[in-house]
């Protein structure tokens, strides 16, 4: 939904795009989740986590728009903002060239600003990028316990099938299967990829599920944030994924 009236006051339930107005003009900003780590230095108001927004204390800040996500924010929270006269803007980003698209309408269209530079050095930055010939399978776990991977129509999934990487899952009738531990390991994956978020994978949890395959440990925030991340996301991904942990 398009705002009613200049847009000089933003709230924001979603980290990537938090990031992405910071980049491009800090000063709309007055509310964040807690959840909203960049830039570091970010001093607006904290209203709750993306999940459980506190609605009432977000009108009370009087935003001129709200900037949510389909996926990252529920429903319910959203109708609660529109219902007390907030305007809302949901994205929607299931792939790379849609979330540059969401990224530009949002900032331009939305909040009435200049595309920025870091925008355009984003998209260049995958422009290179050609799928490669060669590919390795791979299953994404995004969560332990029970354990969850990358599905069908996923950013992240995106991002890794242009830097090579096969999702064994990519076809699932889910967007975040949940599969079991010993079907994963049966479906004999030749690497595992294991991000930092939303699930905290490290060297010393994750890796040791997969015996005899191995894990590369990817930043999760350059891997399904959409925003200035984006700009050096390819190098830093491929450089990880290039890296693996041996199994």
């Amino acid at each position: 939904m398009a705002p009613r009236r200049p847009v000089r006051r933003v709230v924001s339930l979603v980290p990537s795009l938090t990031e992405a107005v910071a980049a491009t003009a800090p000063e709309l900003l007055v509310g964040a989740t807690d959840w909203c780590s960049h830039p570091a230095d970010l001093a607006v108001v904290r209203i709750g986590g993306t999940k459980n927004p506190d609605t009432a204390r977000i009108a009370a800040l009087a935003p001129d728009l709200v900037i949510a996500n389909e996926e990252e924010n529920r429903a319910v929270d959203l109708d609660a903002l529109r219902a007390a006269g907030v305007p809302v803007w949901v994205t929607v980003v299931r792939d790379l060239d849609q979330a540059l698209g969401s990224l530009d309408r949002l900032l331009t269209g939305g909040c009435g600003l200049a595309r920025p530079d870091w925008l355009d050095r984003a998209a260049a930055a995958w422009q290179p990028v050609a799928e490669p010939a060669a590919t390795r399978s791979a299953v994404v776990p995004i969560w332990r316990r029970p354990w969850m991977v990358l599905g069908r129509d996923t950013f992240a999934g995106d991002l890794l099938r242009r830097l090579g990487v096969r999702q064994l899952y990519a076809d699932h009738p889910d967007r975040y299967p949940r599969i079991p531990l010993p079907e994963l390991l049966a479906a004999r994956p030749q690497l595992v990829v294991l991000p930092d978020e939303p699930y905290r994978f490290t060297a010393e949890d994750g890796p040791e599920a997969f015996p005899g395959v191995p894990a590369a440990l990817l930043s999760g925030r350059h891997l399904t944030w959409y925003g200035p991340s984006l700009a050096e996301a390819p190098t830093l991904l491929a450089a990880q994924l290039a890296r693996p942990l041996p199994g």
